[in-house]
């Protein structure tokens, strides 16, 4: 198996070639000065099973270019299959249309991923399980909740002070596996309201019981609207202390600085997106999924 990654997250893609045992084949990508790239495959990968590791992360539009080129260069290089590790995939929340004239952005997606050459998908926690049946090739829905559970059994929450918190009802399934995962601790839902014009976040009622700690479980972090909303209404119900965990660190805008000026103890977050310096806080933890994705790899 020969390992490439595409700019948006070579450390995972390290990551992952470590603990294969292995290294990131090397390869050349030209940046024109009108933007366009010219990609070029530097390792033999003649009937070899090649793997690309790209998530669609911001810049989503220009990731995404890479990616398609990385496959086709692999494909017209004689490789024998290309997996592609795309942990977040950009454009997942559009899979279908909330108003009429809209696109469905994931379809376009899936079009090009196979019109390209993709063999295999490798995702971490999409949006919505549905996601799969949109693709006519396999497509491998990873999580992060086996790591979730294990930092919080490292932490000792009891459950009996402490409830796990989905921030919409979107979510419910989520944090069902992660409460079974967790001896059944119990669970709780926020109701949230988002205006499709402003994407404005409200949220003003919550189902089931509310404890000393809450730990709020969700697929990504945007724009930290979210998290804000549903911290603040856990802490006027009367939760004492609040912790997240999301998979995927987009934090889009001035995110960061929201989630750091939170009332939020802790928040954990996963590699599936490269987390910059400048986007680094006090209040972050990154986890690793790399041991996941080897995993599977071996498979």
């Amino acid at each position: 198996m020969k390992i490439f990654s595409g700019t948006a997250n070579p450390l995972l893609a390290g990551h992952i070639a470590s603990e294969l045992g292995t290294t990131v084949s090397p390869l050349e990508i030209h940046v024109f000065p009108d933007g366009e790239k010219r990609i070029r495959i530097l390792d033999a990968v003649l009937d070899e099973n090649v793997c690309i590791v790209q998530p669609a992360s911001p810049p989503v539009d220009q990731n995404y270019m890479e990616l398609f080129l990385l496959v086709d260069a692999a494909k017209r290089s004689g490789a024998k299959s290309v997996t592609v590790i795309c942990p977040y995939l950009g454009y997942e929340r559009q899979d279908h249309i909330f108003r009429s004239g809209e696109a469905v952005s994931l379809a376009v997606i899936r079009t090009m991923l196979e019109a390209v050459g993709v063999d295999r998908l490798l995702i971490f926690d999409p949006h919505s399980i549905k996601i799969r049946e949109i693709f006519r090739i396999p497509v491998v829905h990873l999580s992060a909740l086996p790591l979730f559970a294990q930092e919080i059994r490292n932490h000792s929450w009891s459950i009996s002070d402490t409830v796990l918190v989905t921030p919409d009802m979107g979510g419910i399934r989520r944090i069902k596996l992660l409460s079974n995962a967790l001896n059944q601790m119990p669970y709780c839902v926020i109701k949230k309201n988002r205006d499709l014009e402003t994407g404005e976040v409200t949220a003003e009622k919550i189902e089931g019981p509310i404890r000393k700690r809450a730990i709020i479980v969700d697929d990504m972090i945007s724009s930290g609207k979210t998290i804000v909303t549903a911290t603040n209404l856990l802490v006027k119900r009367g939760a004492k202390e609040v912790f997240v965990f999301a998979t995927h660190p987009i934090f889009s805008q001035d995110a960061p600085k929201v989630l750091q000026n939170s009332v939020v103890q802790k928040i954990f977050v996963t590699n599936t997106v490269a987390v910059p310096k400048e986007k680094q806080f006090p209040k972050l933890t990154v986890l690793s999924v790399a041991e996941i994705l080897a995993g599977e790899l071996q498979k």
